[in-house]
Parts: C-alpha cells; sequence; structure tokens
C-alpha cells in the first residue's frame, strides 16, 4: 500500500460480499456522515472498481483516491452535500 494514504474518518469493511451490498452498505454508510468527512472502503469485489467510482460521480462525492492490494480493493471518498 502507499505510504501517503488520506485520513479518514469511518471505515466501512466489505470484504467477500457481491454487488450489490458493498454500494448498498456505501450508500448506508454516506448518509450517516457529514460533508467533508472520509470514508475508507475495504473491498474484495472486482465489480467495486467499476461500481465505486461510478457511485461517486452520480451522487458527487470524491474519490480522493483508490489503491488495489493483492485480491483487496481500498477506496477513500470524501462525502459532498
Amino acid at each position: 500500500m502507499s505510504e501517503t494514504l488520506p485520513d479518514f474518518d469511518e471505515q466501512l469493511d466489505t470484504r467477500g460480499l457481491f454487488c450489490p451490498e458493498p454500494i448498498m452498505m456505501l450508500h448506508n454508510k454516506v448518509a450517516e456522515l457529514q460533508p467533508g468527512q472520509v470514508v475508507q472502503v475495504i473491498a474484495t469485489d472486482p465489480a467495486t472498481t467499476r461500481d465505486v467510482p461510478k457511485f461517486c460521480q452520480f451522487l458527487s462525492h470524491e474519490l480522493v483516491t483508490q489503491e488495489a492490494v493483492d485480491d483487496e480493493f481500498y477506496y477513500y471518498i470524501r462525502v459532498c452535500d
């Protein structure tokens, strides 16, 4: 993993879950957060590499960064208004 990953306020671990569960859980988590807060999502479903960026674009949240490490995917999403 990169040495300079962003700080985050909440973590959402969706390892072992498959579409659509990670995105449904992300939608619920984002609703709990305040604008400007960052959630780290950990996933193992390769479909999240497509679904998470589309989720952020559709709902106007900022995908700060994403990274793949072995069989895990890490996303850092800043909640916007």
